[in-house]
Parts: C-alpha cells; structure tokens; sequence
C-alpha cells in the first residue's frame, strides 16, 4: 500500500494521533546548510513492551524504526553535499522516521520510502509534510521484495545490524535497482560490515567507500558509506 504525502490538516491530525500513541519528540539539525527538523519517539526501549512474544518469534522485529540515527544523519548531509537526484527515482529501504527519504527528496529525487513497519510509515508522512517535501511510502519488507519497479538509487543507514539480514539486503539491492544504478549504504563502522562488503562482491558488486562522521548530541560517530554498483562485465 503507498501513502500520498498528507495536506497540512491531515498532518495536524496525524502529529495529534501519533501523541497519543508515542512519546513524540523533535530535533532540528542543518544538514549540508539545509535547514531540517524531525519527528520521531523519544524512548524507542518504551515500545518493546508493546511487542507480543508471538510477534518477536515471528520475525524477531525490533523498533529500531522510532529513533534517529547518526548514520542516517550523515548520509543525509552526504546526499544534500554531494548527490543530483534531480527528477531520479529513488528508493530507501529501512527508512525508519523517513530522514534520508526527505533529504532525497529536498534534493528533487522522485523517492519513495519504505520500512517493514506500517507505525514508521505514520512518522515517514509526517515528517515529509513538516519539511515540505513530497514522496511516496509504503510498506516493504526486504526479504520479499513484491514492487516490480526498479531506481536509479538505493539509500539505507543502518541496516546492517544483523547477519541474517545482509544476503537479502543484497537481493534487495540487486532486485531494486535499475540497470546503472547504485546504492548507498550508511553504516557505523560495524563488525558485520566486511560479511556484508564480501557478500557485494561474491554476488557481482563493486564497492567504493567514504569516510565521514556526524556529531549528534555532542557524541562523534564515525560513519562509512558504500557506494555499491553491478560491475561491469568482465572485471
């Protein structure tokens, strides 16, 4: 299912709805001198009890999807810097509270944003609408992926926080994106990491990386992002 981006009472109504369900906090932040601000859930470790033990056996879903993270921020700052989306289609995958999403679409990309939970679709529209940007979100689960449509781009920060998860954000990727295409993945210097980087590789991938870091809440990570593409034939 894909959610237009919302008018102005609808984001009224949504951001009164989501405060009785979350603990609703915002940050502003400049991201390469654009100016931003986001809604997201103050205390992500709230909603754990909200999670049934037949939901967590089922998939084992955490709600990494309610915080903001530094990665996200920095390939962010990364895009608006350095990156012409204009009129491109782009696609995130695991976008949580839509960060990157709305920063791909500031810079003209024709985006849609996606995560696995339908509540991160809720926080996805609003704060679309809050930085007046317009995209596309829907539910995806990148173990499955059932769109037919292919883009130009791929974004995801932070994904890659389990071994399980990193052959299918592989097939994600190869399945996603158009012929030409890349991907650009924000990690914090994770262990998993290189499992995934030799997965690219053995499934026909070149990689090229960027060193960058993000300063948030006076504590520095330092963030790695991968630019990843289908080699060419022969290399």
């Amino acid at each position: 299912m894909t959610h237009p981006v919302l008018d102005r009472q609808q984001v009224r109504d949504l951001y009164e709805e989501l405060g009785c369900d979350y603990d609703i906090m915002k940050i502003a932040c400049s991201l390469g001198g654009e100016a931003f601000h986001f809604f997201s859930v103050r205390d992500s470790y709230e909603l754990l009890d909200r999670i049934s033990p037949e939901e967590f056996v089922k998939d084992e879903q955490m709600p990494y999807w309610a915080e903001i993270w530094p990665s996200s921020l920095a390939l962010s700052r990364f895009i608006i810097e350095e990156l012409d989306l204009r009129d491109k289609p782009v696609i995130e995958i695991g976008a949580g509270v839509g960060v990157v999403s709305i920063a791909a679409a500031r810079k003209g990309g024709k985006v849609l944003s996606t995560d696995y939970s339908e509540e991160a679709l809720r926080f996805i529209a609003l704060n679309a609408r809050a930085n007046n940007v317009e995209l596309q979100c829907s539910q995806l689960d990148w173990r499955c992926i059932r769109i037919s449509k292919q883009f130009d781009l791929l974004f995801a920060a932070d994904v890659l926080y389990e071994r399980v998860n990193l052959l299918p954000i592989i097939h994600a990727i190869d399945r996603l994106l158009a012929p030409g295409g890349s991907a650009w993945i924000a990690d914090p210097r994770r262990r998993l990491t290189e499992q995934f980087l030799d997965l690219a590789f053995e499934n026909g991938f070149s990689v090229s990386s960027f060193a960058r870091s993000f300063e948030l809440n006076g504590h520095v990570t330092q963030v790695n992002i991968y630019r990843i593409s289908r080699s060419l034939s022969g290399e």
